[in-house]
């Protein structure tokens, strides 16, 4: 019963991650940029300061979840391989760190746009600038080093699929939407006019597949492999 509690909490940290990352990473950005219009995107922020800084909570629940999620997916997934299922969580707390290194660059228009007087040698025009420039940085580099988190979803897709107690259609999903990410993040850095979302498509199939099935089945604890 012990994998099947660790099922569950999987299920449960992938909706909270699913939410949080909707709300902190898509819908509250896209509310706040103005692609090419500093003035614009300053404004918002300025105006909707609170709204602002909930997309950066959002995803700080979004990336407490995911840490969670490497060592539940570890122990999930160690009576396959050990090696190959800590590797993936290795890869995926790196993909993790990555990240809230550049959600710094989402936040730190809150301080170029709060008026603290040391800014005061800034014109206005400069410091919108300044703001929307940080929040491109943080907009590439969030998707800049996508290949650490589809290589742990590459990983983690194997070892579903060599598992007999998770269905070998999950982790099919799962390495496709793994290996989408590392498509798009090399096509990023080599194409980067090349319309790379399409490597994308999986990802959503694959993240509430096992969202589902982590909270509705679990595992089929009959079929692990003895200790």
């Amino acid at each position: 019963m012990i994998l099947q509690r660790y099922a569950r909490m999987a299920g449960i940290l992938l909706v909270l991650s699913l939410i949080g990352g909707g709300l902190g990473e898509f819908y509250i950005p896209g509310k706040m940029i103005v692609s090419g219009d500093a003035a614009a995107t300053a404004h918002n922020v300025i105006a909707s300061n609170s709204l602002f800084r909930l997309g950066f909570a959002t995803y700080m629940i979004e990336g407490l979840c995911d840490i969670a999620l490497s060592l539940v997916f570890y122990v999930l997934l160690r009576p396959v391989n050990k090696n190959l299922s800590l590797m993936a969580a290795f890869f995926g707390l790196v993909s993790t760190a990555v990240f809230a290194v550049f959600e710094l660059f989402y936040f730190l228009p809150t301080h170029i746009l709060g008026g603290a007087a040391y800014l005061k040698t800034f014109s206005p025009e400069q410091l919108n600038t300044l703001s929307l420039l940080s929040l491109k940085i943080y907009a590439i580099g969030g998707t800049l080093f996508m290949a650490f988190y589809g290589t742990a979803m590459l990983i983690r897709g194997y070892l579903i699929y060599r598992s007999a107690y998770l269905p070998k259609s999950l982790g099919i999903l799962l390495a496709l939407a793994g290996a989408g990410f590392v498509a798009k993040n090399f096509a990023m850095v080599l194409a980067p006019h090349f319309p790379s979302d399409y490597f994308l498509m999986f990802m959503p199939i694959a993240a509430l597949s096992l969202l589902f099935w982590f909270l509705v089945k679990g595992v089929d604890e009959s079929k692990m492999p003895a200790t």
